[in-house]
């Protein structure tokens, strides 16, 4: 019989139950033995995991990502979300290869055990997806790309993941560390990151205890511990009302909406401004918007290695997506990019695999998809910005 293996952790009454919430490392075998343990003690009737549904079917069923539909994905604009999945995948992958240690060793471990005798299982974590929304929602605008674009460079950047990125995973989890540079106490990223999971995973264990004496384990990362614990001892006086604000995407507040069409409508009178004062004046600023925002949309899609041709068409949509909020320039060239390079059955089978190193996004014909998506957002963004003071500097001259 192995050792006892000792962990972080809190117990607490909750009606006629007992909750034992153990804390875990994920990165860590010692937390992986620990749940074992836990639960061949036979002491528990039910067991809840720090994971979500999305993220939980990855587990179990890593291949699934590689049979979504690349066009529909596109056209529904699940595109970031994807790419945000693929990128925090790898940066996971990374982790195995580079220490020899499988992140999240101690859900399956948790996942296996209660199957094994027949428990039931619980997910108490908000989707993954959810998250990420929250987390762009609840971030300024002008900080959305630079965050995201961190995110995405850290994952497809070759060289080794810092022992400092490694230590972050022993007291968060993968979500934590991926965004720890941004997720200070004091910061936009913190409450939707970590205090609403806090909150959330709280609401769900008390919905898992039943009106019987029951014995519960929940597995969660070490570094919920101190929140969940202060929510659960504090209790909710609309649970369910709880539940539901924090499962939903705050919505836009409504003068933000107009703000792409604000731009459009002062783009479009420098231009009238332009061809009122003189045709040449008008002429260059159109030529200027056109080649900026074009150019750097296309820029984008060489970076990303598409199709000569959707570079091509990067630089003929770009000025014109960015004067129509309704469509971007990335659902065109990923669209295009798709219809030229048809995916194969391979490529979605290796899709896990090529993603965790750059040339892998260039090489793998999905990847190259979403990446040709990004980069020619990111790329019309930066022109229509830069495009826009031009025009106006030129006026103002």
């Amino acid at each position: 019989m192995s050792e006892p293996v000792s962990q972080p952790g809190f117990e607490i009454t909750l009606g006629h139950s007992r909750l034992f919430v153990l804390g875990t490392a994920h990165v860590s075998r010692a937390s992986a033995e620990a749940v074992r343990q836990e639960i061949a003690s036979g002491q528990y009737d039910r067991i809840a995991i720090e994971l979500c549904e999305n993220r939980f079917r990855s587990m179990v069923d890593p291949d699934a990502i590689g049979r979504m539909n690349l066009f529909e994905v596109i056209r529904t604009g699940k595109a970031p979300m994807v790419l945000s999945m693929l990128a925090l995948g790898a940066f996971q992958q990374r982790i195995a290869e580079q220490f020899g240690i499988e992140p999240g060793a101690e859900m399956r471990a948790a996942i296996e055990g209660a199957k094994d005798r027949s428990l039931s299982l619980h997910l108490i974590d908000r989707d993954v997806g959810t998250t990420l929304r929250r987390i762009y929602a609840n971030v300024p605008w002008y900080k959305r790309f630079y965050i995201f674009s961190g995110l995405f460079a850290s994952v497809v950047v070759n060289e080794d993941i810092p022992e400092e990125d490694i230590e972050a995973l022993k007291e968060g989890d993968l979500l934590e560390s991926t965004f720890a540079q941004f997720a200070d106490s004091a910061g936009p990223i913190y409450g939707p990151l970590i205090d609403e999971r806090d909150e959330y995973m709280a609401a769900r264990l008390l919905e898992v205890v039943p009106e019987e004496p029951t014995r519960i384990l929940a597995v969660v990362g070490a570094g919920h511990l101190k929140g969940l614990q202060a929510y659960l001892e504090r209790g909710f006086s609309e649970r369910e009302a709880r539940l539901v604000e924090l499962d939903t995407t705050p919505p836009t507040r409504r003068w933000w909406r107009f703000i792409p069409w604000l731009i459009v409508a002062l783009v479009l009178a420098g231009f009238a401004i332009g061809f009122t004062r003189s045709p040449d004046l008008g002429l260059r600023l159109v030529t200027e918007w056109i080649v900026i925002n074009g150019g750097l949309a296309a820029l984008g899609c060489a970076i990303a290695g598409g199709h000569p041709i959707t570079v091509v068409t990067g630089f003929l949509a770009a000025p014109l997506t960015s004067l129509n909020p309704t469509v971007g320039a990335g659902m065109v060239t990923a669209l295009v990019e798709a219809w030229l390079r048809k995916p194969t059955v391979a490529d979605f089978a290796e899709l896990r695999t090529a993603t965790t190193r750059l040339a892998g996004w260039r090489q793998n014909r999905v990847a190259r998809t979403l990446l040709v998506f990004f980069l020619s957002t990111l790329g019309s963004a930066i022109g229509t910005y830069v495009a826009g003071f031009r025009i106006f500097d030129q006026l103002m001259g």
